[in-house]
């Protein structure tokens, strides 16, 4: 390319008009998303893998469990909610066994003994 300032494209095309060229959505949107995905309030996402999505799992159940706050900044407990969110990581294990690295069958254990030691906790 020069780098010539006086040296300038101008697209003449019928369909052009005076606005500018707009690239094609696909690539709009590839060069609009960063790395990480951003959410509602702007900040930055961890990426998802099977890890954050266990994680997600057990932060829903801790939300159930009254434990944690929602996005709202409301405590409820709804203990069934709750152990179906458990019952749900626990059919995960049972269909994962034997797919799953050392480190997510390892997040997964403990987090199945943490969220049922807190229910049990939660249901006296």
């Amino acid at each position: 390319m020069s780098d010539d300032p006086s040296f300038k494209i101008r697209d003449r095309r019928h369909s052009a008009g005076d606005e500018p060229a707009s690239e094609p959505a696909s690539v709009a949107a590839e060069q609009a998303a960063p790395d990480a995905p951003t959410g509602a309030s702007g900040a930055s996402m961890p990426a998802i893998d099977f890890s954050t999505f266990l994680l997600s799992l057990g932060t829903s159940a801790l939300v159930h469990l009254g434990e944690t706050a929602t996005p709202e900044g409301q405590t409820e407990r709804s203990l069934p909610l709750a152990q179906q969110v458990i019952d749900i990581l626990a059919l995960i294990r049972t269909k994962t066994r034997g797919n799953l690295d050392p480190e997510e069958s390892r997040l997964l254990e403990e987090l199945l003994y943490d969220l049922r030691l807190r229910y049990v906790n939660a249901a006296r």
